[in-house]
């Protein structure tokens, strides 16, 4: 078959390079291995896979998405032992995957992207590494939204006297019992770590931007005897998968309502009514939107650890550091040993694009300004053969394997047409790309995401939410099915050089 030879005489030249070691390039390199493209190499940064799992190893550190849908559907792991998986197992879940479909073969490690750059005299994508230079015909951008953190620019901050870490940067070797431990940011990580390290801590003191709406975690150990069915009869696996899809469904459909999710808020003030018998902690910890508007977060020992006597939480942002003493916006001081910032990462503006260069040698995120934006989340303008996941406007409040699924379906099919029908380059094509951005927009007008009330990491620095998927994930499996070559630019080899093959 045409698409296991080597379209190259250049021992650097692939047919496709993946980048990016995480569940996003493992998927890519099985799914090229199905459609029998042997032909393509995938790039990882660092010494091992795992992507978002190898980089935070924090306390608690767990998924906020149920394991039986936080898996690939055509891998299902019946071994999970708990209804959400902690960090440890997803990575060995990854892990496992990779050496069943034998995907190691494929894989430099150690080999960082440092540029990627299409050649419009070459029609090929120029990839820069650690390791050297490589082409490649197509590139999947395979990165990842959550690996590079956001670190605070706060007044004085570089002259703390004590330890300070980000989250994703977790430092085991420091011994945080009996410590003054300030954290910064009350998102996702810090809503794991701060229950695991409060018990250690003389004092905690939260600095807290903007309260949170936090749901109970219906989290628990999954028995024996239910794993053991799941091995012997994976459709009962299948049921449950299908299950918690249509929860998250669900609230993800619920989004496109304020009013419905105004409804759903309830559970989350009767979870902080429970917990939280202060009047002036509960007044702090009360958000002003609408949940959804931001990342809806679970757990069932975060109020609880809030509540202890040795944690203090300030309603307010860190303006200043001076020595040990941290200063909030609202003038609250404290004093601390340790910061953990619990920050978060940079979401909007996706960290590739200051990686990534058009034919132009314009940089992606020059190109942005700020406002990501492309075709069906997917391929951006002058960028051709080049394809991202987690682009712009494609995330959805579900499993993140939903979206990797539906492009991956999408970009192999694409390969598959491209290899069979001799096309030399796919590209977008700007009409179509500006009408489906228009339609995305007001589509995401009416959302919670865009009316909720809230400042989130969905809206960027412009103000646009260039971030968020506004329909079902069902209309994107379905959208995704066929890559359908009429929406694109396509350019074929010419008849002379096919008379030359």
């Amino acid at each position: 078959m045409e698409a296991n030879n080597k379209t190259n005489n250049d021992p650097n030249f692939y047919r496709v390079i993946v980048v990016g070691g995480g569940f996003a390039g493992v998927g890519a390199a099985i799914k090229l291995k199905e459609a029998g493209i042997e032909d393509f190499i995938l790039l990882e940064k660092a010494h091992e896979m795992g992507g978002v799992w190898r980089e935070n190893t924090y306390p608690g550190c767990a998924c906020d998405v149920p394991s039986a849908l936080y898996s690939y559907s055509f891998a299902p792991n019946p071994a999970w032992s708990r209804v959400f998986a902690e960090q440890k197992e997803i990575k060995q879940y990854l892990f496992d995957v990779v050496k069943h479909y034998d995907v190691m073969p494929h894989v430099r490690l150690n080999c960082e992207a440092l540029k990627a750059q299409w050649c419009d005299v070459e029609n090929c994508w120029i990839i820069q590494t650690a390791q050297g230079e490589l082409r490649s015909q197509f590139a999947i951008l395979a990165c990842g939204p959550m690996h590079e953190p956001v670190l605070p620019k706060v007044k004085g901050i570089e002259d703390f006297k004590g330890e300070i870490f980000h989250s994703s940067q977790w430092r085991h070797d420091l011994d945080l019992t009996g410590k003054r431990v300030a954290v910064i940011g009350t998102g996702a990580s810090a809503v794991q770590f701060v229950p695991q390290i409060q018990p250690l801590v003389e004092n905690l003191t939260i600095f807290q931007r903007t309260a949170q709406w936090i749901l109970p975690k219906s989290d628990m150990p999954l028995v024996k005897p239910l794993r053991t069915l799941f091995k012997l009869l994976p459709i009962t696996q299948q049921l449950m998968r299908g299950s918690v899809y249509g929860i998250f469904e669900t609230i993800n459909g619920g989004i496109q309502s304020t009013a419905a999710m105004r409804e759903f808020q309830k559970l989350a003030q009767w979870h902080l009514n429970h917990y939280i018998k202060d009047k002036i902690l509960r007044a702090k910890l009360t958000p002003n939107f609408i949940i959804g508007c931001k990342r809806i977060l679970q757990s069932n020992n975060w109020y609880p650890s809030l509540a202890q006597p040795n944690v203090d939480v300030i309603a307010s942002g860190l303006a200043e550091v001076q020595g040990n003493v941290l200063i909030a916006s609202n003038g609250e001081r404290a004093e601390a040993d340790v910061i953990i910032l619990g920050t978060g990462f940079e979401i909007a503006e996706p960290p590739i694009a200051n990686r990534v260069y058009n034919r132009f040698g314009q940089r992606m995120s020059e190109v942005w300004q700020g406002s990501p934006e492309g075709y069906m989340g997917t391929m951006v303008a002058d960028c051709p053969n080049g394809f991202l996941m987690f682009g712009p406007n494609v995330a959805v409040s579900s499993s993140a394997f939903i979206i990797i699924e539906a492009q991956l379906n999408y970009i192999v099919d694409a390969l598959k047409q491209a290899i069979e029908l001799d096309i030399q380059t796919i590209e977008t094509d700007p009409f179509v790309m500006q009408l489906f951005n228009e339609k995305v927009q007001a589509a995401l007008q009416k959302t919670v995401w865009n009316t909720g009330g809230c400042q989130s990491y969905f809206i960027d620095r412009n103000g646009r939410n260039s971030t968020v998927w506004p329909w079902t994930t069902f209309k994107l499996k379905e959208q995704m099915h066929r890559f359908n070559l009429e929406e694109y630019r396509i350019d074929y080899h010419a008849e002379v050089e096919k008379a030359d093959l």
